[in-house]
């Protein structure tokens, strides 16, 4: 039986084949990272590529692959990115990494979302892992008490192992919001980043994805919706 790691890697090698040239948009995380490696052996057919993290961008610039700034580009044919759920409709919830906020700055540029993850991310209803949160740390509380009364259990996220405050890299916090059952996530992401204090919040149901490549024992199964 495939391991985790083995069915990222497959997905990750049928991204590469959405590679065409040109800027290409990166994400953030652990099934971000197998595409960037399997990047790194066509980077001769592009030209370089945005990052959404520092994280990200060392990662690219250790495979010697140029990292551009998004205000330097004109657009991307595509942005490739993993997600920690995702529906038949190709909504998603991602952030898991506390990239959420870049993400959805460098997925908007691009022509076509590409998806990348194993089978164990494609849900029916949006929720069982906590809907991450950005937020300008002197708003946290406020923030917090506004999901509460959605009805959500409300988390600030820590570095792991620590009691230290997790910080994003644009210097915010990130609030973890777990307990929600989302059957309308283009409403809930809108009506979240109302909350004045919100940054972002991890829900990509208004640029969602457009192909979705699942890595399954049997192989990678592709998705398409316009």
């Amino acid at each position: 039986m495939a391991t985790q790691d083995e069915l990222k890697q497959q997905v990750a090698k049928a991204a590469v084949e959405y590679v065409k040239g040109g800027i290409i948009g990166v994400g953030t995380g652990s099934t971000a990272n197998f595409f960037i490696d399997e990047l790194a052996k066509v980077k001769a057919k592009i030209d370089g590529a945005v990052a959404s993290s520092e994280a990200t961008a060392q990662r690219l610039r250790n495979h010697g692959i140029e990292v551009f700034d998004l205000n330097s580009v004109d657009g991307m044919e595509i942005y490739v990115d993993g997600a920690d759920e995702i529906t038949e409709h190709m909504h998603m919830l991602k952030g898991g990494g506390g990239a959420l906020t870049r993400e959805k700055i460098v997925a908007q540029r691009a022509k076509t979302f590409v998806c990348i993850c194993d089978g164990s991310k494609q849900v029916s209803v949006i929720g069982k892992f906590p809907l991450p949160v950005e937020v300008i740390p002197m708003a946290q509380a406020q923030v917090t008490r506004a999901l509460e009364q959605l009805g959500a259990q409300v988390t600030l996220r820590k570095i792991k192992g620590s009691d230290q405050v997790f910080v994003t890299d644009n210097q915010a916090w990130i609030l973890d919001v777990a307990g929600l059952k989302i059957t309308n996530p283009i409403q809930l992401e809108s009506e979240i980043n109302q909350i004045p204090g919100v940054v972002c919040n991890g829900l990509f149901a208004r640029r969602k994805a457009n192909v979705l490549l699942i890595g399954e024992a049997a192989g990678v199964r592709r998705q398409t919706y316009s």
